[in-house]
């Protein structure tokens, strides 16, 4: 008899009962639980990365946020974990012992999650859960396409993650505007997003996050990977803080099937010139899909 598939990183399965925008899943960057809010269940999103394994082609069931459904989940799944009855729960009972450990609440999901005019409302829920379960040392985080920061509802509510201990996790994925526009699948200004990463950097440190792939097997150039190097170089140079950088490429099947994961040695050359810069950098491979 062969032995029990363990869950792991390559697994996004969104299992928990019937709900609705809250999931847990076993997060290789998080090193352990990552408890997610899906704050775009209609799959809207402003970025068309060739990456995303979110398959737009098949409509939503879900197609708006309701607050109250939303803490009601968190507050049970946050109760799980509190005590630990998460872990006997499948398939979170095949979890590898080292990865039993909550490490955050993540605002992402289905599309940019600071698009959500209710985002504040959000943040401040999952800050009242956190409190009421005894969970103060499980931080919130929101992983974003760093495109609304400057808007100030958005700062506002950045704010308020930052009174809680929280983090954001930007992303940024190239160095020239065409590459931008190519693995970010957008016409939204390059220029926009940058001014955006050094103004939050430099009010907070911000977590980088960096996807490299292949399409068709071809990966990024040695002249755009000095690119992409520079413009961190241009958020220190403004002030910016960057708390660390992760470099990453393709773990689960992405939409697009001339997508694929860039090689470890490859992320390894990129990381090493974030440390170049003086920001901590870690590698995470991606896997055949």
């Amino acid at each position: 008899m062969s032995a029990p598939r363990t869950l792991d990183f390559a697994d996004h399965r969104r299992e928990l009962g019937a709900n609705r925008y809250v999931y847990p899943v076993v997060s290789r960057r998080s090193g352990g639980l990552s408890v997610g809010v899906n704050l775009n269940p209609d799959k809207v999103c402003n970025f068309d990365c060739p990456y995303c394994q979110v398959d737009r082609t098949v409509p939503p069931h879900v197609t708006r946020v309701e607050l109250p459904t939303l803490e009601a989940e968190l507050d049970v799944l946050l109760g799980l974990a509190a005590g630990g009855h998460i872990w006997e729960l499948a398939p979170f009972d095949t979890v590898a012992p080292a990865l039993r450990r909550v490490n955050d609440v993540a605002f992402a999901g289905d599309g940019e999650p600071t698009a959500y005019r209710g985002f504040g409302e959000a943040v401040a829920i999952a800050g009242r859960l956190l409190k009421k379960h005894g969970l103060a040392h499980v931080k919130p985080i929101v992983l974003t396409n760093a495109t609304l920061l400057h808007r100030p509802r958005v700062a506002e509510a950045l704010r308020a993650l930052d009174a809680l201990g929280g983090e954001i996790w930007a992303k940024l994925d190239a160095g020239t505007e065409p590459y931008f526009r190519f693995v970010d699948g957008t016409t939204f200004p390059f220029g926009r997003i940058l001014d955006n990463l050094s103004q939050a950097a430099q009010e907070r440190p911000i977590v980088i996050q960096s996807m490299f792939l292949t399409w068709d097997g071809e990966g990024p150039s040695d002249a755009e990977i000095g690119a992409y190097w520079g413009r961190l170089a241009d958020v220190l140079a403004a002030g910016g803080a960057l708390k660390h950088v992760q470099v990453y490429s393709v773990a689960r099947i992405p939409a697009n099937p001339r997508i694929g994961p860039l090689d470890e040695a490859r992320l390894e050359v990129i990381a090493q010139g974030v440390r170049d810069l003086g920001v901590p950098a870690e590698v995470y491979p991606g896997r055949d899909v």
